[in-house]
């Protein structure tokens, strides 16, 4: 039986960290359920199948409880436990309370009347590009995480956020450099969401943050203090890592497939849609899906998971997986629809889907209409990829037009 090593000293790593596609790809040809060696050398069981993954996303008995988490292990047990209490690491009946106070600021209309704004966020994005003297641009840095990151701190209620302070935190939160500037990041993104509650709640305005200080569910419950500071912490990073690497992946997949750039520009109408979820299937934001723990003994695929093991869903090998996606390892915006897995499955489906879409689609279309010359810049070198197992994503992506 295969064994995927995510450990940075692995045979192999960096290889496997630019594309894992190939090994996910073996892996899953010996079966959709394999052992797994972690960054942190722990071990446990790798879904790489996309029917396997669909079961193992939904199982009951594969449960988020994050005080079995090695995820968040770095912080001390205060800044762990008060970050950790979020809907995304939770369990029902937790789980089911902890969403049903916020899913309706999330729903399809909601996020529908933002789309003026994200339009005028994103032109602004790239009036600044356009400006450059060098026509050139690192497309993160201009456009893929300013545009979500501004959105959602407008959406919380947190306007003068140091933006690369926190891109700082956030980057050594979902892809740890060293426990120590793990721990450290947390411990500092602790204190700034316990300051920041507090001012909300002195001073409450119209935001998400405020609202979801003062309020109230149908039986009268509300979020106690380590669940604000959960919520605003998971509100704060999924809402913005997760489309930086939609629309950095997203373009970096267009620019090396001409024809199918070529055929967006021609009809972005008809085929935007269908474009951006061809980007999510094909080289998608999130890698791997957070972890999961065996709450009893499990049978995934034939394949038995001892009660306590950890499970990692690999949303990449289900994404590519020949029984549900013909030809998956080719880009092609042509291509219907058919339930990939990039925002997850079952009760811990992305709440953020539908803003990460609005943005991916008025950011893509938004910038090849500005710039029909854009292309990869050569002289920038080999891509950089994310390091870690959950992450796919670019550190730069250097274009030109």
């Amino acid at each position: 039986m295969p064994t995927i090593d995510f450990r940075p000293d692995a045979d192999g790593a960096d290889a496997f960290n630019a594309d894992p596609y190939p090994a996910y790809a073996r892996a899953r040809e010996a079966g959709p359920v394999h052992r797994f060696v972690n960054s942190d050398g722990t071990e446990g069981w790798l879904v790489v199948g996309h029917e396997a993954a669909r079961e193992a996303l939904n199982h009951p008995d594969l449960c988020k409880n994050s005080q079995l988490s090695t995820f968040y292990a770095p912080g001390s047990a205060d800044e762990v436990v008060a970050v950790s209490t979020n809907m995304l690491e939770a369990d029902p009946p937790d789980h089911t309370r902890l969403r049903r106070l916020v899913v309706r600021e999330f729903t399809a209309r909601r996020v529908e009347a933002l789309r003026p704004r994200v339009q005028q966020i994103t032109d602004g994005l790239l009036d600044a590009m356009a400006a450059e003297e060098s026509r050139s641009a690192d497309l993160i840095r201009a456009l893929a995480f300013p545009l979500p990151m501004t959105v959602i701190c407008e959406l919380l209620g947190v306007p003068d956020l140091d933006r690369d302070r926190f891109r700082l935190w956030s980057n050594e939160i979902v892809a740890p450099s060293a426990p120590e500037a793990a721990a450290e990041a947390f411990k500092q993104m602790s204190d700034f969401l316990t300051e920041l509650i507090a001012d909300k709640a002195g001073r409450p305005g119209e935001d998400l943050l405020s609202a979801l200080i003062r309020t109230r569910d149908e039986d009268g419950d509300r979020l106690t203090h380590d669940e604000l500071i959960g919520m605003a912490y998971l509100l704060l990073i999924a809402g913005h890592e997760t489309t930086v690497n939609l629309i950095a992946n997203g373009v970096r997949a267009l620019l090396a497939h001409p024809a199918q750039l070529a055929a967006l520009r021609a009809d972005p109408d008809g085929l935007l849609d269908g474009a951006v979820e061809e980007m999510l299937r094909y080289d998608g934001p999130v890698e791997n899906a957070t972890y999961r723990f065996a709450r009893t003994e499990v049978e995934l695929a034939g394949t038995v998971v001892p009660a306590g093991a950890t499970v990692l869903v690999s949303l990449a090998g289900a994404d590519h997986d020949p029984a549900r996606f013909a030809r998956p390892d080719s880009f092609d915006i042509h291509r219907a629809p058919q339930g990939h897995l990039a925002f997850g499955h079952g009760i811990h489906y992305c709440l953020g889907a539908p803003l990460a879409r609005l943005e991916g689609r008025v950011a893509i279309r938004s910038l090849l209409e500005r710039f029909p010359g854009l292309a990869a810049d050569p002289a920038a070198g080999p891509p950089e990829w994310v390091p870690g197992s959950l992450i796919r994503g670019l550190r730069r992506l250097p274009v030109r037009w």
